[in-house]
């Protein structure tokens, strides 16, 4: 499965929310996308996933439009304002909603199970907005990648949350390793630290992705 973003900008109200950006990534690929505050991660986020129509450019999944298969096969994760979730909730509130919406088993010994599984069970009470950034960030994407038919998860400025950018990085590597295609949207700040190709939102020439072994296996 492959998306394609080609020449993706986004109007608001009072100006350009998202300049012209392309980007084309697949399964078992990983693409970091970087750019200074208030240059559009969020709306990029929403177009590639198929939850915002751009002003111009086009999105297509396998060389054809189709936005509910887009919405279908990406998960938007933890978007701010969007898919993030509340900050006064606890963790295993947090977990619970996202194991219904994956279809497993939601009650409290479920929560609690799933919790120790991932080593976060200290943490069933806690107010999600004060969760460690780095494990909040990792449970995020290890609930996204659990949903029926998500085949992509675009990560949204993880970064925002204080944490360093190794620690979410290294779970989107896991993840794309696992055969899924990975978006990670962040700041310029953290694409110089973690030292990779990353393309940058308004800009419409962009480096490779990062392709991972399940993927070129495929290939072969």
């Amino acid at each position: 499965m492959e998306i394609h973003a080609q020449s993706v900008g986004v109007d608001g109200a009072h100006g350009p929310l998202l300049h012209p950006t392309s980007l084309r990534v697949r399964e078992g690929e990983l693409a970091l996308v970087a750019g200074e505050p208030g240059t559009g991660h969020t709306a990029f986020a929403l177009a590639v996933s198929g939850r915002m129509r751009p002003s111009v450019g086009t999105v297509h999944l396998d060389g054809a439009a189709n936005d509910p298969a887009l919405r279908r096969a990406v998960a938007l994760v933890d978007a701010p304002e969007v898919s993030a979730p509340e900050d006064a909730l606890t963790l295993a509130t947090v977990v619970g909603e996202e194991l219904a919406m994956a279809g497993q088993p939601a009650g409290r010994k479920a929560v609690s199970d799933w919790l120790l599984a991932h080593d976060a069970r200290q943490h069933q009470r806690t107010r999600f907005e004060s969760v460690p950034a780095e494990l909040r960030t990792g449970l995020l994407i290890e609930l996204a990648a659990q949903r029926p038919g998500v085949r992509v998860l675009t990560l949204v400025l993880p970064d925002r949350h204080g944490a360093g950018p190794h620690t979410w990085w290294s779970a989107a590597c896991r993840q794309a390793e696992r055969g899924l295609g990975v978006v990670v949207l962040c700041s310029e700040t953290s694409a110089r630290l973690l030292d990779v190709p990353a393309a940058r939102l308004g800009v419409q020439e962009q480096p490779p992705t990062l392709a991972f072994a399940s993927h070129q296996e495929e290939e072969q």
